[in-house]
């Protein structure tokens, strides 16, 4: 019709349900950019440097729990009461892990920030499929990354500062405060949007997949637990989880994800394979930049904030261009930026190079996840129907947290076998090399879905 103006994300039937969204995702990455930054200082505080690692894939691996049970309950009876319950769960973490006084107490608040955050995301996803048309939705998940912006530019740098000058509790604790106050407001700001009830006989099978989502949690961080192990025993037992978490996150994800299968199952893989690429490297960008360059904990932040800034561009360019590029030249781009960037960590780990180096190559690392993160997500809602759209926001989630916390682990193991200190962090970055290489071939299988329709 003349004079009518086109739909747009910022619509008055949805602004307050896409403000409220970008809030749950601006607080969740002030959170993961703040924990990154501080976990040194935490596992030094509490005498758990054992741990490291677990601190990190714990809460991936219990996301996993939180994905596929908000994933059911989206699916069955709508998204509205699973975002509730998950954003409940995220809060409560957050404040167990702020008022720990031992690393088992801390891995406690992260285990049940886990699921909240988990389960936030798929509900989300949910969100953003029932109430947006599909040709928004690249906007819609362009803004979410948006959301990055402020957190990119001052979180990693707040988080070490109040690290370094009050406090390491306060990373957690403030972001808590926060998350609770911007709940009370989206909770009414949702009150009276249609998000459908869903169908409750799609909810068949949900224990199972929740028990396969626990066996799968509890794999990964076996996968961790086994660095304070010796490395005789370590490994062995390792490769035991991980033969669990393959026979278990097989009935989590569409069929073929793990041989590859076009469309689907590949956008799927791919983004368990470069999540876990670049969340294990980066677990360990503050811990070099600390250890190796003797960095302070505020200033080691400022790799993060640089990377998660370039993320933000990233995710820009794909919500105006991604169209045009298309999704095999975008995966292209995407994963060679990251092989670029992590040859140059690698070569400035070993020969002990300029720190520089690693902040500028870190940030040709966030651009390239920038670009392939919202189109993955694009592309998923694209191949689903609303009575599989939880199970395939969940599966994507599951992929990604399952990929990241596994990934986390084995580096984790990789650096106690080698005795820790700077000497383990180029076998680091080398298995994140080849991570990142495996996720070339699911990258050029991601097929064309509607996305535009």
């Amino acid at each position: 019709m003349t004079g009518t103006r086109p739909a747009s994300i910022w619509d008055r039937e949805r602004i307050w349900v896409t403000a409220g969204a970008t809030a749950l995702i601006f607080l969740g990455a002030i959170e993961a950019l703040a924990v990154t930054t501080v976990m040194p200082v935490v596992s030094e505080a509490l005498d758990g440097q054992a741990l490291f690692a677990v601190a990190f894939a714990g809460t991936l691996a219990t996301s996993v729990i939180g994905m596929v049970a908000c994933g059911a309950w989206s699916d069955a009876r709508g998204p509205r009461g699973a975002l509730y319950a998950a954003v409940s769960l995220f809060v409560v973490g957050l404040v167990i892990s702020g008022f720990a006084f031992t690393m088992e107490q801390f891995l406690i608040g992260r285990l049940v920030q886990g699921l909240g955050a988990g389960g936030q995301t798929v509900a989300l996803y949910v969100v953003v499929a029932r109430l947006y048309p599909p040709h928004l939705h690249g906007r819609v998940f362009a803004a979410f990354a948006a959301a990055w912006v402020v957190p990119s530019m001052i979180g990693p740098f707040l988080a070490g500062a109040v690290a370094e000058f009050l406090d390491w509790r306060w990373a957690f604790l403030g972001v808590a405060l926060l998350t609770l106050i911007a709940f009370v407001m989206i909770a009414a700001r949702l009150r009276g949007v249609e998000l459908g009830g869903g169908n409750v006989a799609s909810g068949g099978g949900v224990l199972l997949r929740l028990l396969l989502a626990v066996v799968v949690a509890v794999g990964a961080v076996s996968v961790g637990l086994a660095a304070d192990l010796p490395p005789g025993m370590g490994w062995p037992a390792a490769a035991g989880a991980l033969l669990v978490i393959a026979l278990a996150v097989r009935r989590l994800l569409p069929t073929g994800t793990l041989r590859s299968a076009r469309g689907l199952p590949s956008v799927v893989l791919v983004r368990g394979l470069v999540a876990g690429s670049f969340f294990a490297a980066e677990a360990y960008i503050p811990y070099m930049l600390i250890v190796q360059y003797a960095f302070s904990p505020t200033w080691a932040g400022i790799a993060l904030m640089l990377a998660a800034f370039a993320w933000a561009g990233g995710s820009a360019l794909q919500g105006r261009y991604g169209e045009a590029l298309g999704n095999r030249r975008i995966a292209v781009i995407s994963i060679t930026l990251m092989i670029v960037a992590l040859v140059a960590v690698l070569i400035t780990a070993l020969s002990d190079a300029s720190p520089v180096v690693i902040i500028v190559a870190w940030a040709l690392a966030g651009g390239g996840m920038g670009l392939i993160y919202p189109r993955l997500n694009v592309l998923m809602l694209a191949y689903s129907e609303p009575g599989n759209q939880g199970f395939n926001s969940s599966a994507l989630s599951i992929s990604d947290a399952t990929g990241s916390a596994v990934a986390v682990a084995l580096a984790g193991l990789g650096v106690a076998t080698l005795g820790g200190g700077a000497s383990a962090f180029p076998a680091v970055y080398a298995f994140c090399i080849a991570l990142a290489l495996v996720a070339a071939l699911p990258g050029l299988r991601l097929g064309h879905a509607a996305e535009s329709a």
